[in-house]
Order: structure tokens, then sequence, then C-alpha cells
């Protein structure tokens, strides 16, 4: 646990835990997921509120996971349907398959599509939310609840502990 800093979990991971996708992606991605949320909250410790502030907004309105894949099944459906209509009853199958990875993907957190949409760096809402949570700590936000001494030693705090 953080003596004095911006978290008060042992670690950041603590908090995603739960996460299904995280537990059917192999555990070097999320590793990976996890060096690159640490690394940008140590960037933006020495940035100012506004640079922080344009970060969080970025966050905000960054895809996760769960967007990525109801998107790419909803347009493979519609191409499916359109092509079954147009082409032939063959094309029915894309939908098919599309709303199948869907159900799998709600029910399990994972679908074949995923691998390859982690490999890429895209993130789960949970991910995404910690980096934002801990820019907006590190802006004071919460100075209320925390005693915010020095950004840097937060950034470096949230680092160690997380071993990364």
């Amino acid at each position: 646990m953080i003596k004095r800093g911006i978290f008060m979990i042992a670690d950041f991971r603590e908090i995603i835990k739960g996460d299904r996708v995280r537990a059917n992606t192999p555990p070097e991605i999320n590793e990976a997921i996890d060096r690159e949320i640490a690394a940008s909250v140590r960037f933006y410790a020495g940035k100012t509120d506004y640079e922080i502030s344009r970060r969080i907004e970025e966050l905000c309105s960054e895809w996760d996971i769960g967007r990525h894949v109801e998107t790419r099944a909803a347009v493979i459906s519609i191409v499916g349907l359109v092509l079954g209509f147009k082409r032939g009853r063959k094309w029915f199958v894309l939908p098919l398959i599309a709303t199948t990875f869907l159900l799998l993907y709600a029910v399990l957190g994972w679908a074949p599509p995923v691998p390859f949409l982690r490999k890429a760096g895209i993130r789960t809402r949970q991910e995404i939310d910690v980096e934002k949570y801990a820019l907006r700590v590190l802006r004071g936000d919460f100075d209320d609840l925390f005693s915010q001494e020095n950004r840097t030693e937060n950034a470096e705090n949230f680092s160690e502990i997380n071993d990364v």
C-alpha cells in the first residue's frame, strides 16, 4: 500500500481484477497495457492541468473493446443481410456468426476477435478509467480526499507499487 500519494490501494490491477476480458487475455498483453497506463500517469505528472485535462478528454472518447466488438458485429450483420438479399442466401451466415461472437463476448468476455483487438492495444473500459481517474487525481480533482504533495512523486509511487 502506498503510504502517501495518490492511490489508497496496493495495486491498481485490483480495480480491474474481475474483468472478464482481462481474464481471457494472455498475461503479457495485460502487462503491456498496465505498463502503458503507468507510463501515461508518469508522463502527465509533469504536465499542466490543461494538458492533463486534454488527455482526460481523449480518454473519455476512447473506444473500449466492447464498443469495438459491438460495432464490428453490427457492420458484419448489416453487410451479411444486404448481401443475403442481393447476392444469395449463403451470405446470411455472416449475421449468424457476428451475433454468435457478440453473445460469446457478452457472456464470457471473449470472442474470436478479442485477442486480436487486445494485441492491437484496445483496452477495456475499466483500464481506460484507471488511467482517467489517476490523471484526475494528479490534476487535483480529489484534493479534498487526498493530500497532493508532489505529482511526480505520486506518479512514481503508482508505478513502483504496480511493478511497471
